[in-house]
């Protein structure tokens, strides 16, 4: 499965990346209980989406809620992508500190509770539209 360029990263959220760092060199930072050892993980949680991830436990969910953020990590990484967003590192492992950001997440993209910071579009224009642009300079030119 590859990654689609249009996904928007959970990664590339302000703080992700360094948390997801010391995850890596310390696996405690990845251990359900934490957010009380570390209060970065709030702090980070806080600022990127709003509320922490107690505070997302606590709200109310719709009737309708299908429970996705208690689903396995891998089925939420196929759901997340079915939703735009790629919450995987660079080989295609699910995010270390995934589990404290899942709910968050799933909150603000439903539109629950939270936010989803703002991410400007790529900048780069993709390669179909590029080719496309430089043919019709080709073809004004003949």
């Amino acid at each position: 499965m590859t990654v689609s360029p249009r996904l928007r990263r959970l990664i590339d959220l302000p703080g992700i990346a360094d948390l997801e760092y010391q995850a890596l060199l310390k696996r405690a930072w990845a251990e359900p209980d934490a957010r009380a050892e570390f209060p970065e993980i709030d702090a980070c949680s806080r600022a990127v989406f709003g509320l922490t991830a107690d505070e997302a436990g606590a709200v109310a969910r719709p009737a309708d809620w299908d429970g996705i953020d208690q689903q396995s990590r891998a089925r939420q990484v196929e759901a997340f992508e079915a939703e735009g967003w790629d919450v995987t590192d660079n080989r295609r492992k699910p995010l270390r500190m995934l589990d404290h950001f899942s709910t968050q997440l799933w909150l603000a993209i439903r539109g629950v509770a939270g936010d989803l910071p703002f991410q400007p579009d790529d900048e780069q224009p993709d390669a179909w539209g590029s080719s496309l642009a430089d043919d019709a300079a080709r073809f004004r030119k003949r």
